[in-house]
């Protein structure tokens, strides 16, 4: 694609990004940052939910992951949606029951003000990180496609980002992030729907025979029961796919803070429960397109080195109409941007109403309450953004590899003690040590990364996959009753 088509696409994409987010934010006090006034339409949050859970990394790495990993992210999928059950039917009643902004208030109501911060602080580091990574991902994409053609360093690049994320939530928060997410949502589909369309043209084949070819090769292959020790096993991926779905959605205030902007428990709940079966329809129409994009290389006699350079390079050079080009393009950025906006504030909120304001009764209603967190609301908000603009430039004075394997480690590990600490809290009426709380948040990652590092010595060839988290959390679980003992609670507050 020409420089003028780029310019115009990014452009087109950020005035539609600002009209969104100032119809959103209309009639909207600074006071409604948090809760989007909790009026957010089912269908919309639902719609919402889909983008959501999907980032630039999920848009341009699934696709490309059929050539290694066939269909088998499905195996995951079947598990999230038992995780999303068990989040509509537990966690949702029980935050609406509390009336909590941030989900870690829970900890606080259950273990006291340690857990509550050390829920708070887990959730604020690896958001932090890996939000900045996915920003930092679409940043080299740009880089390669449009900055260095004018010798504009990547550093102006990341600010340039973060300036248009910081503007778009700055005043609407919570209700922005969930219009934009909407969209979003409707431009990635739009854009996978294109993008399979022309590319069974460019096959010359009817779309029933299309449907066949992926349905023969090997790219279809989907349930994995063989052997236990590959890390796509069925019963693996199923397990962790649960866990993982109620750690990094239903315990993460980024994610949840869509639905808990629904006028009530029945709303969320409903808009959950649909979100999940969209994203599965979604996710199959990315697995579609990735076994589509490499039948269709593979006829060209192309190749490409990278599964994630997959879609970029079918969509920009492979002689498609460039409307494929300009839909992947939108994709990508509305991705990024979205996940960035989302995280930014969910950042923001995590950070005034646990760290800061911790246990200072946050109440948008009156005036002065309002007023007075909104003030502090504004400064966390810009100093986020500051600080995810800085180690988005970090990320590019750093060795690309190194800095991704590194972060998405951490930040995969970062959710077991929450994990652990949820489940402990709900499952058992015994009350804990605060003080041993933080320690025990290291020590379980710690451990666990050591088993895992050494599971194939140790035990016989098995090696960890995303089930790790599940050992995570059993260790935080093991290590909060060893500093636990039984206590008596209100049951109606639990």
């Amino acid at each position: 694609m020409s420089p003028l088509i780029i310019i115009a696409t990014l452009a087109g994409y950020i005035a539609l990004l600002f009209v969104v987010a100032w119809f959103a934010s209309r009639n909207i006090s600074g006071g409604s940052f948090f809760t989007g006034r909790r009026n957010t339409p089912r269908v919309v949050a639902a719609i919402a939910m889909v983008g959501a859970a999907m980032s630039g990394v999920t848009y341009i790495s699934v696709p490309g992951s059929v050539a290694v990993d066939g269909f088998s992210y499905l195996q995951t999928t079947l598990g999230f949606f038992v995780g999303y059950v068990i989040i509509a039917y537990l966690l949702i009643p029980l935050y609406y029951r509390l009336g909590v902004v941030s989900l870690y208030e829970y900890l606080d109501q259950r273990f006291g003000i340690v857990a509550h911060r050390t829920g708070a602080w887990l959730f604020f580091v690896a958001k932090l990180l890996s939000a900045s990574l996915r920003a930092y991902i679409i940043c080299v994409v740009l880089q390669s496609l449009l900055y260095d053609l004018y010798n504009i360093p990547f550093a102006v690049n990341a600010l340039i980002m973060m300036a248009m994320v910081w503007l778009y939530t700055r005043r609407g928060g919570v209700r922005s992030v969930v219009w934009v997410e909407m969209v979003k949502t409707i431009i990635m589909v739009c854009s996978i729907v294109v993008a399979i369309i022309y590319v069974i043209k460019a096959l010359d084949i009817p779309f029933a025979s299309a449907i066949e070819s992926i349905a023969q090769s090997d790219y279809s292959n989907t349930l994995f029961f063989d052997n236990p020790l590959d890390r796509r096993y069925f019963w693996k991926q199923f397990a962790s796919g649960i866990f993982l779905v109620v750690a990094m959605t239903g315990l993460d205030q980024d994610m949840m803070q869509t639905v808990l902007s629904c006028r009530n428990r029945e709303d969320a709940q409903r808009s959950l429960m649909h979100s999940i079966l969209l994203q599965i329809v979604v996710i199959v129409l990315f697995l579609w397109l990735g076994a589509l994009l490499y039948i269709y290389i593979d006829s060209q006699g192309l190749s490409v080195e990278r599964g994630d350079d997959l879609f970029g390079f079918v969509a920009t050079s492979c002689g498609l109409p460039v409307v494929v080009g300009i839909l992947f393009l939108l994709g990508v950025v509305a991705s990024t941007y979205s996940s960035a906006g989302s995280a930014l504030t969910a950042l923001t909120t995590s950070f005034t109403l646990d760290i800061i304001a911790a246990r200072r009764r946050y109440d948008e209603t009156t005036t002065e309450g309002a007023n007075s967190i909104d003030r502090v609301r504004k400064g966390v908000h810009s100093g986020i953004a500051v600080a995810m603009s800085l180690i988005i430039i970090l990320f590019g004075m750093w060795s690309k590899s190194g800095a991704i394997t590194l972060i998405f480690t951490m930040a995969s590990y970062t959710y077991g003690p929450l994990l652990g600490l949820f489940l402990f809290g709900l499952a058992t009426r015994r009350s804990v040590n605060g003080r041993a709380i933080p320690f025990i948040a290291l020590i379980a990652p710690a451990i666990s990364y050591l088993v895992a590092s050494h599971s194939a010595v140790w035990f016989g060839g098995y090696t960890f996959s995303y089930e790790v988290i599940i050992l995570n959390a059993t260790l935080t679980i093991l290590g909060l009753w060893l500093v636990s003992k039984p206590k008596q609670l209100p049951k109606a507050d639990y």
